[in-house]
């Protein structure tokens, strides 16, 4: 496989061996020595990869990663066995892939044709996103897409299942065959069983012709049922027979019609939920999730949102023919917070929207509709049993997991709190004041001298005249000190994501 690829100068014992070893792979190499030759190589050759090859800890480093998530470029570091936590620092720097020293030429070459290939199964399906979980969804379509067999796949509305089931079958043996997408919400129980399965002349009133249904015309190929969750009990059992027997009859035929369809079934909500709430054949559930994939919600994956802003906002540039400058970092930021409940779809729709509406200038925090900005994150309906019954053990079992669920939405809810600067509060107690803020307390006297009300907060003092960021910048210092630089006990002592604490520990320096 041939693709074009940059190699750092960091490391040259490393870099010249392995750009030899890659030459000799057929890949088309430049080797760089600063980030400003980085930069004039990415508009010279677009690279597809980028090799690491040494000074990870440094500031250029970390630009140059940086440089490369926004152009949707791969990137590959080469980490010293000296590192400690190398995983961490991978997923710090935000690097696509890792390996630690010394490397073999030859299985860098290897890493390197497992990035261009996954990045070109996102250019051709258009399934973006660094995170851990869009890999995860790309290794299985490559698994999934050669076989036959059903697949079921669950996730919220808005997330790209549509898209998943249509990059399964561009990839599958029936790439040439028919597509045919059903949405078993739209329609009506009598309607939706003739949408499938066709209807013979004078079978009901209005059919006035024979007309083939789906499951014809998509003979041979895929045929994708999307919110099979909400489809009716009776067409359900006429569904299972299908899968079973690959025939079934017209509405009003007595023929057998015979098929060769391969079925993907998309659901928005849990059908295993929907089968302990006797919503859903359980038999049915069984044929289907013979092959299964989940996609997160986007509020799960955040980090791929900027991924998909740049490339959406280049995308529909081109499509209207508009100038757009881009997003501020405050902007970006405001976009990768938001909750998302509509996800993939409705971010696309939004930055649709601001293309449209402000061709020509930068998007700023003050562009972004109010909601996004004020809206944060809101709790999910969820569906419950009816409660005037008596409650089977199954259903039970799903009111506790909604419960845990919605315990887990609550605690989403007060770390986002915990996020958020809070003001100082100083109350005068007579000879003393006390100062509480950020989730401490300290006492001031007058004579200027500090007393800690809690032992724990001892390194952590407010004086007149800080600001809140002061304290808080002391605050996370001080649990650094204590926790000997593990930023995960750090986080956990303050109550506060670990991603959270890194952005702090760069926003304010911290070592």
């Amino acid at each position: 496989m041939s693709g074009r690829i940059l190699v750092t100068m960091d490391d040259l014992e490393v870099a010249v061996p392995l750009n030899a070893g890659l030459e000799a792979g057929s890949f088309q190499t430049t080797l760089v020595s600063s980030l400003d030759d980085v930069r004039a190589a990415v508009r010279r050759a677009d690279p597809e990869v980028v090799v690491l090859t040494g000074a990870l800890h440094e500031r250029p480093t970390r630009d140059l990663v940086a440089l490369a998530r926004e152009g949707g470029v791969a990137t590959l570091g080469l980490l010293e066995t000296a590192d400690h936590e190398p995983s961490r620092l991978a997923q710090d720097l935000g690097l696509t892939a890792w390996m630690v020293k010394p490397v073999d030429p030859r299985d860098v070459v290897a890493v390197a044709q497992r990035l261009l290939e996954r990045r070109r199964l996102q250019e051709r399906t258009g399934i973006l996103g660094e995170s851990p979980a869009v890999h995860e969804v790309l290794v299985k379509i490559e698994q999934m897409a050669p076989v036959t067999s059903t697949l079921l796949i669950e996730g919220e509305s808005g997330t790209g299942k549509e898209l998943v089931a249509q990059a399964i079958h561009s990839l599958s043996p029936r790439r040439e065959k028919p597509f045919i997408a059903v949405n078993c919400a739209a329609l009506p129980e009598t309607l939706l069983e003739s949408e499938l399965f066709g209807h013979e002349k004078g079978a009901f009133t209005g059919a006035a012709e024979r007309r083939l249904g789906r499951f014809e015309l998509a003979n041979n190929g895929t045929l994708f049922l999307d919110e099979v969750g909400e489809m009716p009990p009776a067409v359900q059992v006429k569904l299972l027979r299908v899968l079973e027997t690959r025939s079934f009859f017209r509405v009003g035929g007595t023929q057998p019609i015979r098929v060769d369809v391969r079925v993907i079934a998309a659901a928005n909500r849990s059908l295993k939920e929907a089968v302990a709430m006797g919503e859903f054949r359980d038999d049915l559930f069984y044929r289907l999730n013979v092959l299964s994939i989940y996609l997160p919600p986007l509020r799960e994956r955040r980090d791929d949102v900027p991924v998909l802003v740049r490339r959406f906002v280049k995308d529909l540039s081109r499509q209207h023919g508009r100038q757009f400058r881009g997003i501020t970092p405050e902007a970006m930021q405001i976009l990768t917070d938001a909750h998302w409940p509509g996800n993939v779809r409705q971010l696309r729709n939004l930055v649709e929207s601001m293309v449209v509406l402000a061709p020509g200038r930068e998007i700023g925090a003050a562009d972004i509709p109010r909601e996004i900005r004020e809206g944060g994150t809101r709790l999910l309906p969820m569906r419950v049993p009816d409660t005037q019954r008596d409650i089977s053990g199954q259903e039970l079992e799903f009111i506790f997991r909604s419960l845990v669920e919605l315990k887990m939405q609550i605690d989403d809810l007060r770390r986002r709190f915990d996020d958020t600067p809070h003001p100082v509060e100083v109350i005068d107690v007579g000879r003393a004041a006390v100062v509480r803020g950020g989730g401490a307390a300290f006492v001031r006297s007058p004579d200027g001298a500090d007393t800690e009300e809690d032992e724990e907060a001892r390194s952590v003092l407010y004086r007149s005249g800080m600001r809140m960021a002061d304290v808080e910048r002391a605050t996370i210092q001080a649990a650094l000190e204590e926790t000997d630089g593990n930023r995960r006990k750090a986080a956990e002592q303050l109550g506060i994501g670990e991603r959270t604490l890194y952005r702090k520990i760069k926003e304010y320096g911290l070592n």
